[in-house]
Formats: C-alpha cells, sequence, structure tokens
C-alpha cells in the first residue's frame, strides 16, 4: 500500500443516496481472486445509461450511506482499480469504511452542504495529515481515527503492521515452550 500523500484533483460527482455495494461493483463480477481487474465493472449497470459520465479522477464526491448493502471488499477495490484515493460523502456504512481503509481508499464524511459545495466546485484538495478539505469558496475538517490515519499516512496495510512485529513474534516462537513433536526443522542453537 503507498502512503497517502495529499491529494489535489477533479471531482467525480456522483450525487446519489443509499448507493450500495451491488450498485458499486454486481455479484457477477466477484470471482477474482486477485484485487485487480475490477475497475472497468465499476457501477456497471448504471453506466450503460446514455446520460453517464463518471470520470477517472482521484475523488470521487457522492451523497449519504455510500457503501451500503453487502460487505463485499470488492467494492473498494474496484473504485481503487477505477482511479479513486478519496471518497467524499455524508456518510458511509461502517464495514465499507472500514474495507476502503484497509487497502489505502480514504473515506471522508462531510456535512451534506460541503459535499454539495466540493461537487458544485468540481476541485478539490484532500489533506489527511491536517484533516483538511479545500475547494473554490470553501474548506472543512474530517475526523478520523488515529490509528487508522497513521495507517494511511505511512501506506500500512494489515500485513505491513504484522511484519513490524517481526522481532516480537520470532522472540515469542523462540520462547514458547513446544508439547509434542515438532513440525519444523530447529534452528542450529
Amino acid at each position: 500500500m503507498q502512503p497517502f500523500e495529499t491529494i489535489t484533483s477533479q471531482v467525480s460527482a456522483l450525487m446519489r443516496d443509499d448507493v450500495d455495494t451491488d450498485q458499486i461493483i454486481p455479484k457477477q463480477f466477484l470471482k477474482r481472486v486477485e484485487r485487480s481487474g475490477f475497475g472497468e465493472f465499476l457501477f456497471y449497470d448504471w453506466a450503460k445509461q446514455p446520460d453517464w459520465d463518471l470520470p477517472a479522477n482521484q475523488v470521487l464526491v457522492t451523497g449519504r450511506n455510500f457503501g451500503c448493502g453487502s460487505s463485499r471488499e470488492h467494492a473498494p477495490w474496484a473504485l481503487e482499480d477505477y482511479g479513486f484515493k478519496v471518497v467524499v460523502a455524508e456518510s458511509f456504512a461502517d464495514i465499507f469504511r472500514s474495507n476502503c481503509t484497509k487497502i489505502g481508499l480514504l473515506p471522508v464524511q462531510l456535512a451534506r452542504a460541503d459535499v454539495d459545495a466540493i461537487a458544485a466546485s468540481g476541485h478539490v484538495q484532500v489533506d489527511l495529515a491536517g484533516q483538511q478539505v479545500r475547494w473554490d469558496g470553501g474548506e472543512a475538517s474530517f475526523e478520523i481515527d488515529p490509528e487508522v490515519k497513521h495507517r494511511l499516512l505511512n501506506g500500512l496495510d494489515d500485513i505491513a503492521l504484522t511484519l513490524a512485529q517481526d522481532d516480537a513474534i520470532a522472540g515469542f516462537e523462540h520462547d514458547r515452550e513446544r508439547q509434542g513433536p515438532v513440525t519444523t526443522a530447529l534452528a542450529a542453537a
């Protein structure tokens, strides 16, 4: 996962409320085991509509309760694969928000008036370190869990967090008493 840096971007506006994970990435595209290749199926059914236009910018601005529905990790994967690094919304489904942060996609929750102003502006700057969003004519602060912020700023996914504890894990494995046969080769003492 790449460390999150300040994002300055045009916005892609999808001003719809209650967008669920099946609308983000329909179930028929969930057969892959890799995290890549989902972006081409993002909002698959809506993308067939003649007036559909969702540019691949780094920031998606959308309505309330974004990511509701089933708890599929594929929804954030599709958004990320499409090119989004930030989703700004009035509110998010809890599991969707968590799934986003685990892959480096930043969910930013703001008041509806701020979300609408950003969509109208068409351009935004998102500063995770300062927890600020700035657009032409306005700015707003957002809340984020300090541990999640640390992980995003430093590009630490769950595996990287575990690997950071390598010495402690090795020490534990070395010191713990083993009952019964050992199934791994013993290190020379």
